[in-house]
């Protein structure tokens, strides 16, 4: 798990030489080389201060602006050192490591994780994380970078398990902040706090997926018709109250088969047919009539 930040973290050690001590050493034995040269100095002076030369460039070290030094006398903790330039005693001294104190991206993955109702998910998350006390990250855990890693994927496996599978679909913000948390109280005593938790991918059987599809749309189309007979009842509702109110009210009525008649003789070349009794009963021929006379006199005109 995370094998190119591990190996990052073993790449950035303690070698003893780097290009500033290299430098140091050249400007320090210098003069003493030219003088020795020159003989304007005895050997065994010009010879001390070349070992002297040595001796300082070989403490030299220098660290980033986001790194911490750990440095170790004769295998004891004595301090950190950094950012930027800074001295050890050779021989006695010896950094041990250099603590990035970014904030870093862990992956991991719970692969076939069964959920509270039995079903087998894969599981893909992502961890922000950063080092706040590089002495304990140091002192405390050995790998600190793959211990992140473990202890997430094992927080990450406990969650799916405590959840059904619709709630890991839904709510996943939420299950990354429970699992944030979970993570933060167990790296917290090795100087290292998980800032950020997201789930990233959720992958279901497909046969599960087919099933959940199938379930959604049969879902929609009950909708659909619950949403639609409750429309014909209102409807129902609505015309029964007009029955009502023209029962009572024929003059009522007969304005409305006049109104009816009128909308549909507005549009060109409309056909409506009426029976019978509709006519006598809302005096529709008359108004018919007229109505006909109107248009013939229109086209006349």
């Amino acid at each position: 798990m995370n094998t190119k930040e591990e190996v990052k973290e073993n790449l950035r050690i303690d070698n003893g030489l780097s290009l500033v001590s290299l430098a140091v050493g050249i400007l320090i034995a210098g003069p003493f080389v030219a003088l020795s040269a020159l003989q304007m100095i005895p050997d065994w002076v010009a010879t001390v201060g070349i070992l002297g030369a040595l001796f300082i460039a070989a403490g030299v070290r220098v660290a980033n602006q986001w790194e911490k030094a750990v440095v170790l006398r004769m295998g004891k903790f004595t301090g950190l050192r950094g950012p930027g330039l800074f001295f050890v005693v050779p021989i006695l001294d010896r950094v041990s490591s250099f603590i990035d104190q970014r904030v870093r991206v862990t992956d991991f993955v719970a692969e076939k994780t069964l959920t509270k109702d039995t079903v087998p998910v894969n599981v893909d998350a992502v961890v922000y994380w950063m080092v706040w006390d590089a002495e304990k990250a140091a002192l405390e855990v050995e790998k600190y970078i793959k211990a992140v890693g473990y202890v997430a994927q094992t927080g990450l496996r406990d969650i799916i398990g405590r959840h059904e599978l619709a709630d890991l679909l839904q709510h996943r913000e939420k299950i990354g902040e429970a699992l944030q948390k979970a993570l933060d109280e167990q790296t917290n005593p090795w100087g290292i706090t998980c800032q950020t938790v997201g789930i990233k991918d959720i992958i279901i059987p497909e046969g599960l997926a087919d099933a959940m599809s199938k379930q959604a749309q049969a879902e929609r189309e009950r909708q659909a018709r619950i949403i639609l007979g409750t429309a014909e009842t209102e409807i129902s509702e609505k015309f029964a109250k007009a029955s009502d109110n023209y029962r009572d009210n024929p003059v009522a009525l007969q304005l409305r088969g006049m109104n009816m008649l009128f909308e549909g003789l507005k549009e060109k070349g409309s056909l409506i047919i009426v029976p019978s009794s509709a006519l006598d009963s809302m005096n529709l021929g008359a108004v018919g009539g007229l109505t006909a006379l109107a248009e013939q006199q229109n086209k006349d005109g």
